[in-house]
């Protein structure tokens, strides 16, 4: 097997990130579930915006969010997603290239216009999102890049993009492409509500297509219906070469083969925007597996990058990654 050129390639959403502040009385005026994601249509996107007090812009997207952690590791990393061009469009591929992502994902000239996602955080961190995918809806098989996945190590899908009909046939395009040339698919399962929505296609997702699986707690419970940890282990390993559960505070545990490992999370002084946390620790996880580091290293490198992303607002790290992971004892 030839060696790759691109560590991951992240396929996803494309989308423009733009965060407020907000108190609980603002979710519930507006009927938002808080900490949830929910889908909203061009209308609603814009009566939130109006509605929304000063505002952070920034090009984001989970799988976009993960590459753009990978790039600041210092990682060879690429992207597919779908933007219009429009001025988001143009500002999602200026900031993602401008990392040094390879993103050759043309733009659409007509359609939906470039997805946004409205994130108010509340005192807690908390982030609750609104998300109008505009465009993202129109990604599909065709714009699935063989060369591109054939020369990463790894593809790494985002539980939103399954969302569409076209995406999951992109999803098993990619997934037959990367296992043909020897490469590992990885996914999150991104949000609960979004596991409640495909329970079914994703059990059958993970068990046929997926070796590497992130998800949180909440995730986990909605995929198999239980709170039972071990049980959820037990299934996880049977079905993926290696999961990885994040516990917010509490850390995460790897799913290995043989072991099941716990990582504590990284101290951070003082929690500000909870955006991103599960992007940014599967960026420092993805960047230490790539290396052939061992398994607890990876865990901590992605506790390393959540650490960072959370200490202000916006889903991207605004301190060098690698700069970090070179300051962490017995670096590899």
């Amino acid at each position: 097997m030839a060696a790759a050129h691109f560590e991951v390639v992240g396929i996803g959403n494309a989308i423009v990130d733009v965060i407020a502040t907000a108190d609980e009385a603002f979710l519930e005026a507006h009927g938002m579930t808080k900490g949830a994601m929910m889908l909203v249509d061009e209308a609603r996107a814009n009566a939130i915006y109006e509605a929304m007090g000063a505002t952070v812009t920034t090009s984001g997207g989970s799988a976009g969010n993960t590459i753009a952690g990978l790039a600041s590791f210092g990682a060879r990393a690429a992207y597919i997603g779908k933007v219009r061009d429009d001025v988001f469009g143009q500002a999602f591929r200026h900031d993602i290239t401008a990392l040094g992502v390879h993103f050759p994902t043309p733009s659409a000239v007509d359609g939906a216009a470039t997805a946004c996602c409205l994130i108010l955080v509340t005192g807690d961190s908390e982030r609750t999102m609104n998300t109008y995918l505009g465009a993202c809806v129109t990604l599909g098989p065709d714009d699935v890049d063989e060369a591109l996945v054939r020369d990463s190590q790894i593809v790494y899908l985002e539980g939103y993009l399954y969302d569409e009909p076209l995406a999951k046939q992109a999803f098993a395009r990619s997934a037959e492409i990367a296992h043909s040339a020897g490469r590992r698919v990885a996914l999150t399962l991104s949000d609960p509500f979004c596991v409640e929505r495909h329970r079914a296609d994703f059990l059958n997702l993970i068990d046929g297509h997926i070796d590497i699986l992130f998800a949180n707690e909440r995730e986990a419970a909605m995929l198999f219906e239980n709170d039972d940890r071990e049980r959820w282990y037990a299934r996880l390993r049977a079905m993926t070469q290696l999961a990885i559960v994040t516990r917010s505070a509490a850390g995460s545990v790897i799913v290995a083969p043989h072991e099941e490992i716990e990582i504590a999370a990284a101290p951070v002084d003082r929690v500000v925007d909870t955006t991103g946390a599960g992007d940014l620790y599967a960026a420092g996880f993805l960047y230490g597996l790539t290396r052939n580091a061992p398994l607890r290293k990876c865990g901590q490198l992605g506790s390393l990058a959540a650490a960072e992303v959370i200490s202000h607002f916006g889903a991207r790290p605004q301190r060098s990654l690698r700069e970090l992971a070179q300051l962490m004892i017995h670096s590899f």
